[in-house]
């Protein structure tokens, strides 16, 4: 067994929105006074297994449906790879996908236990999104919402209760940027997939909007994160120093240039790698944020 080829397989470059996303949703919690150092550790693993069966099991039905075959591959999108080179095969792959979502649930099993029921219902809309966003969500109109909810706002909010055993309406407003970013993550970089999805009868913005309509799209929720975070300091609901997000606007307006060119695949490729400095360092500093206003606060 080729150990490094199964870890490549997960696209571990994209695992860092993992980590991301349970240091925010822990600082904020932190932020509130709860903090368990195990607990911590144990939610991130369940997400990072969580996160690889996605990407896993988008490999294999993207093989499956014959879009890897018609799709130029770029840093950002296009799959592994290694279904279409014949370095793994499909059935080992799929399997690899769902075993990493069975290892997860016995660690939300736990946190239901532990913490409460009030947990079930985001990891239920998790696994959905998990197990049927490749098969069937991406066939509806404006999939995008099933990875900015599952794998943005959800998670986020998930590290919090697991901290807290609650939600309040401060740490549900804090979340919810990071739904826009992961929605616009998953956005771009559909651009260059937007024909061979096609073939597959997927309902991606690029697709049912057009190249035009998408990127006004994925340009308002970009803008959407920044004024959401300053109205939220605005309103008291998030503490001033999480306005250090800000920083990473220069990257913002390069992903927004991207997107309204996409035609031009030089500027569309920097709009995509802009785009996940955003996604990632947005989040990061947020957190970042949240850390420094509870101890200078």
């Amino acid at each position: 067994m080729n150990l490094k080829l199964w870890f490549l397989e997960t696209r571990p470059a994209f695992l860092l929105l993992s980590v991301v996303l349970a240091f925010l949703g822990t600082c904020i919690a932190w932020y509130d006074g709860a903090f368990h150092l195990g607990h911590a550790i144990l939610a991130f693993i369940g997400l990072l297994l969580c996160h690889i069966s996605v990407n896993v099991l988008n490999d294999y039905y993207d093989f499956k449906s014959g879009i890897d075959l018609k799709t130029k591959r770029t840093p950002f999108s296009g799959g592994s790879g290694f279904l279409p080179a014949a370095a793994l095969k499909p059935r080992q792959v799929f399997w690899f996908g769902m075993i990493c979502f069975f290892l997860a649930v016995p660690i939300g099993i736990y946190f239901v236990l532990v913490k409460g029921w009030m947990l079930l219902p985001l990891l239920a809309v998790g696994a959905i999104c998990i197990l049927l966003y490749t098969p069937l969500i991406t066939k509806w109109g404006w999939p995008e919402w099933s990875p900015g909810i599952g794998l943005g706002t959800l998670p986020v909010l998930g590290a919090y209760f697991i901290q807290t055993g609650t939600y309040i309406l401060p740490a549900v407003v804090a979340a919810i940027p990071s739904g826009f970013l992961v929605h616009n993550l998953l956005l771009l970089n559909e651009f260059p997939d937007a024909e061979a999805d096609k073939t597959a009868n997927r309902k991606t913005l690029p697709i049912t909007m057009g190249p035009t309509g998408a990127g006004i799209v994925y340009t308002a929720l970009t803008i959407g994160v920044y004024v959401w975070t300053i109205g939220a300091v605005i309103a008291g609901l998030m503490p001033p120093f999480t306005l250090i997000a800000l920083l990473t606007l220069p990257f913002a307006v390069k992903g927004i240039q991207g997107a309204l060119n996409s035609q031009n695949i030089g500027k569309l490729q920097a709009g995509m790698a802009n785009n996940v400095l955003t996604v990632l360092l947005t989040q990061l500093l947020l957190g970042i944020g949240y850390l420094l206003a509870g101890f200078f606060q």
